[in-house]
C-alpha cells in the first residue's frame, strides 16, 4: 500500500499478489482502477479509468466504480424526474444516482488488504434524505479479486429505504484486435426490463438468450431480475480471464436483485456491468426496495473475481 499524487490530489494505491488497485477513498470511496499483470509481464486493465487532465467532476468521470446510494440510476416522483416520495408524503430531490458518488468519505481504515470509508452527510444529503444513518463502503482486495461491502446503519426512529448498487466500467476488448463481438457474456435472468425514460416505471425489455455477444444492442440499458443464480460471467471466446461478477453469498439470490449491461456507444473502451439490489426507481414502484429497521443494520455485498 502507497501514496501517490495525482493531479494535485492524493490516492492510494494496492498491490496484492498479480493485482493493483487504484483508489479515492475520500472522495465518493471511488475504486477508480485494477489491474492485473500477467505471466508474460504484460498488464491487462480489469477496471476502466480514463486520462484525466483535471479533476473537475470528478464523480462523472466514467470510469472506475461509483457508488450508487440511496437508489440507482433515475428516480421520478409522478412522471417528473431526479425527484422521490417517502412514507410521509413529501416530495424530495435525488440525484443521478443518490449523492454518495460525489460526496466526502471519512476513512476509517486503511491497510494492506483494503479500506473502509465513512459517507460524510452535508446540508444537501440532509435535504434528499432526512434520516439519522451512517453508510460505510468497505473493500477488501485478493490477488485475483475483490470484495465491495455496503453497510447502511439507522440511527433513527422510522424505517430507512434505500437501493443501492455498483456502476463497474470494465475495460473491454481486452485484449488487441478483438470485438465486442468475441465476448460473452452469461446472465442467469428470467426477466428483464427497461425503465421508461418519461414516466421511471418498469416497462417489458427484450427477449434474450442466457449467453450473449456483447456487441448485441439489446442488452444495453436493460435490467436483469429473477435471477437463477447469484452470478454473472462475461469474457472472451475459447481464452481464459473470464470476469465473474457476484451478488452475495448465496446461490440464489433475493428474486429483485438486478444486473444492469449498459455501455455509452459501441466505441466505448468499457463495458459496465451492474450488479443492483433492486431496479431504479424503487422508491416509487417498490420492485427492489429494503427498509433498514430503527437500530439495525443492513448490508449489500457484492464480489468480482478473474478466472
Amino acid at each position: 500500500m502507497e501514496k501517490i499524487p495525482y493531479l494535485g490530489q492524493t490516492l492510494t494505491r494496492w498491490r496484492v499478489g498479480q493485482s493493483t488497485f487504484l483508489a479515492y477513498p475520500e472522495k465518493g470511496a471511488r475504486l477508480m482502477n485494477w489491474n492485473l499483470t500477467l505471466g508474460d509481464g504484460s498488464v491487462r486493465d480489469i477496471v476502466y479509468w480514463p486520462e484525466l487532465t483535471h479533476l473537475d467532476d470528478f464523480f462523472k468521470t466514467r470510469g472506475g466504480n461509483p457508488i450508487l446510494f440511496p437508489f440507482n440510476a433515475r428516480t421520478f416522483d409522478q412522471g417528473d424526474i431526479h425527484f422521490w416520495r417517502a412514507a410521509d408524503g413529501v416530495r424530495r430531490p435525488m440525484p443521478m444516482h443518490g449523492f454518495a458518488r460525489q460526496s466526502d468519505f471519512q476513512v476509517t481504515r486503511l491497510d494492506a488488504t483494503g479500506f473502509t470509508a465513512q459517507l460524510t452527510p452535508n446540508a444537501e444529503i440532509r435535504v434528499c434524505y432526512p434520516y439519522e444513518f451512517e453508510f460505510n463502503v468497505t473493500y477488501r482486495f485478493s490477488p485475483l479479486g475483490l470484495t465491495c461491502e455496503y453497510a447502511l446503519t439507522n440511527h433513527g426512529h422510522e424505517p430507512l429505504p434505500w437501493s443501492a448498487g455498483h456502476h463497474f466500467y470494465f475495460t473491454l476488448p481486452w485484449t488487441e484486435g478483438t470485438t465486442r463481438a468475441d465476448y460473452l457474456i452469461r446472465i442467469p435472468a428470467t426477466r428483464r426490463s427497461r425503465q421508461d425514460q418519461k414516466t421511471g416505471q418498469l416497462v417489458l425489455g427484450p427477449s434474450l438468450n442466457a449467453d450473449e455477444p456483447l456487441s448485441n444492442p439489446d442488452l444495453i440499458d436493460t435490467q436483469h431480475t429473477a435471477l437463477k443464480s447469484n452470478e454473472v460471467v462475461f469474457g472472451e471466446r475459447g481464452r481464459p480471464g473470464d470476469i465473474a461478477i457476484r451478488i452475495g453469498t448465496a446461490k440464489v439470490p433475493p428474486p429483485d436483485a438486478t444486473f444492469v449491461t449498459w455501455t455509452l456507444d459501441e466505441n466505448a473502451p468499457y463495458y459496465c456491468v451492474e450488479p443492483w439490489m433492486g431496479p431504479p426507481n424503487a422508491a416509487e414502484h417498490k420492485v427492489g426496495l429494503h427498509f433498514v429497521k430503527p437500530g439495525e443494520t443492513e448490508k449489500f455485498t457484492v464480489s468480482v473475481a478473474v478466472g
